[in-house]
Parts: structure tokens; C-alpha cells; sequence
């Protein structure tokens, strides 16, 4: 199935938009109507930073390349790891959630931060979240902080990418 991530392109926008809102309401999800928003996708688009996951030609997943001044500049980060790269706005459409989907995306969302010479990995996961906890478990990351941002508490995931 991982062969069915690629990066996602302006036809994919109005799709992307659709995972993203199905999302909203959620356990844990601090999305709502007004983030992400169609500018979001558009400054994913524009740096080939968007990947998307599909089936039967219906995204089905999404997660993205982030930039975020607020997220980078957090004290908990090794220095000596940048430029650390941040994988953020990871989506999989309910219906196929609990099959592996999230950690999939996370490989290729990992393989392409090395690929873009990234040194490190760095991401905020609400600590109240233990799905997603667990799932990031089985990569190794280190929790090196928390944090309060966006109205939320969040642990603050590292590692160093090889």
C-alpha cells in the first residue's frame, strides 16, 4: 500500500480539504473550520511538501512537510540535530484507520525529510493522545519536552535520522 504515496498534486486539493474536515470533532484533534485551511494546502503545495496516500484514486491519507517558526524555536530541541525537519497535519480517512495507515505515512514522511537532507525529526503529539503515542512508539523517538500551544498540551518527539 505504501506504494501508493505520492506527492499530492492541485487536483488532489478539494480531497485533501475533505480529510482534512472529517477529522474535526475528533479524540485529540485541535483542527477546526477555519485550520487547516485551503492556504494550508497551498503553501504545502507550493514547497512539494504534501503527500498523500490513495486508493482507488480517493486520498485516503495526508501528512505534510511542516514550517513552523513557533514549533522549531522550542527550547527542548539538540541544536547540534538541525536542520530538523517537522512532519505535521498526518490525516487517514476514519474508515481506514487502526491498518497501519498513520505509520506508513510517517516512514515516507521520514524518508523524504533525508531525502531533503534534514538532520533530525521533530514534532508535537498531544499528550492526551495514546493512539497516537503508541503508534510513534515503534519508531524510536525520543520525548525530549512538553509543551502548551495551540490549546493544547503536547509531548515534544526527536530523533536523530540515519
Amino acid at each position: 500500500m505504501s506504494e501508493n504515496i505520492v506527492l499530492a498534486s492541485d487536483g488532489d486539493r478539494e480531497q485533501i480539504m475533505k480529510l482534512y474536515k472529517e477529522q474535526i470533532g475528533r479524540e485529540f484533534c485541535a483542527w477546526d473550520e477555519d485550520y487547516p485551511s485551503a492556504e494550508t494546502i497551498d503553501f504545502d503545495l507550493s514547497r512539494d511538501a504534501l503527500f498523500v496516500m490513495k486508493e482507488n484514486d480517493e486520498v485516503i491519507a495526508a501528512i505534510s512537510i511542516e514550517i513552523d517558526e513557533d514549533v522549531d524555536g522550542l527550547e527542548c530541541w539538540d541544536r547540534k540535530l538541525f536542520p530538523g525537519g517537522e512532519l505535521a497535519r498526518l490525516a487517514v480517512t476514519p474508515s481506514m484507520q487502526g491498518k497501519g495507515i498513520a505509520r506508513m505515512m510517517m516512514k515516507h514522511g521520514l524518508k523524504a525529510l533525508k531525502d531533503r537532507e534534514y538532520k533530525s525529526i521533530h514534532f508535537l503529539v498531544n499528550k492526551y493522545n495514546i493512539p497516537a503515542i503508541k503508534s510513534y512508539a515503534k519508531f524510536g523517538f525520543n520525548v525530549v519536552g512538553e509543551c502548551h500551544m495551540y490549546d493544547q498540551d503536547f509531548l515534544c518527539y526527536e530523533k536523530e535520522l540515519d
